[in-house]
């Protein structure tokens, strides 16, 4: 086995592009681990890491953790294995009821892992940034009846299904980010009287404070070619969490992790 030093680990992972934020925050735990930085230099490596990938919630969820941490090095082990594996794909597939028709979009990760455990559901995809194909892919090999979903064929789609469930990017009390496509999909949900399920990822509940900078960082130059979606809070009815379904409330998207402001400055500590 070929070992790598945690500063060519953390340069990998900051050259990262397109991989999953829940895979970049996991690699990144790994190397915080093995690196065991000095407080000073810990700071340095969290702000360059999200500095680089200001879109993965999951970093920013992880570096502020490890920030506040008496043993950075024990702990970032430990979260980890969270990132491993997942609860909150439990909590979906526990919460999703027996034998529903389900609309979702794109290629979401955590709700792609729990719906390949429920084969007596009907999944159907809406498309957003060519991701329905992979996840139609995933859910064939695990014998999920799945469909493609037409954007003429949404609203009677959304209309005939059960629920519609959306994956978090990041979410804080008064503000959800999430894939593109994914407001679209509420929108069209609530004139249609379907439920809409947002699903928060181990790492996406977040202070307000950091949500606003992912915001910030991300959606200010995006023009029509965004990833991210500010979806209006009125649009989601559940949400779901590693603790399970709850309607969409403050507590609901209460931050599980603390706020360390270090991250949000720049230049010289």
């Amino acid at each position: 086995m070929v070992r790598v030093h945690p500063i060519e680990h953390l340069r990998y992972v900051a050259r990262a592009r397109g991989a999953e934020p829940a895979h970049l925050a996991r690699e990144t735990a790994h190397a915080l681990a093995t690196l065991r930085a000095d407080p000073a230099n810990l700071v340095v490596a969290a702000r360059r890491i999200v500095g680089r990938h200001p879109e993965a919630a999951q970093l920013w969820w992880l570096c502020s953790h490890l920030l506040v941490a008496d043993d950075a090095s024990m702990l970032a082990w430990e979260l980890a294995d969270r990132f491993d594996d997942d609860p909150v794909v439990d909590a979906l597939d526990r919460a999703l009821p027996p034998g529903a028709t389900v609309v979702t979009v794109g290629n979401p990760t955590t709700i792609g892992e729990a719906l390949c455990l429920r084969p007596d559901l009907r999944i159907w995809c809406a498309d957003s940034e060519y991701g329905a194909a992979d996840l139609l892919r995933t859910l064939d090999r695990h014998e999920v009846a799945a469909e493609p979903v037409a954007t003429e064929q949404l609203g009677r789609a959304v209309g005939a299904a059960d629920l519609v469930v959306i994956e978090a990017r990041a979410v804080c009390p008064g503000r959800v980010l999430a894939p593109v496509g994914s407001q679209v999909l509420a929108a069209v949900a609530g004139s249609a009287g379907t439920p809409v399920w947002l699903v928060a990822p181990t790492g996406t509940r977040l202070p307000r404070q950091y949500v606003d900078e992912i915001a910030a960082r991300v959606l200010a130059d995006d023009g029509w070619d965004g990833a991210v979606d500010d979806v209006p809070l009125d649009l989601v009815d559940i949400v779901v969490t590693e603790q399970g379904a709850a309607d969409m409330s403050a507590a609901a998207t209460a931050p599980d992790c603390p706020f360390a402001p270090e991250l949000l400055r720049t230049g010289v500590i």
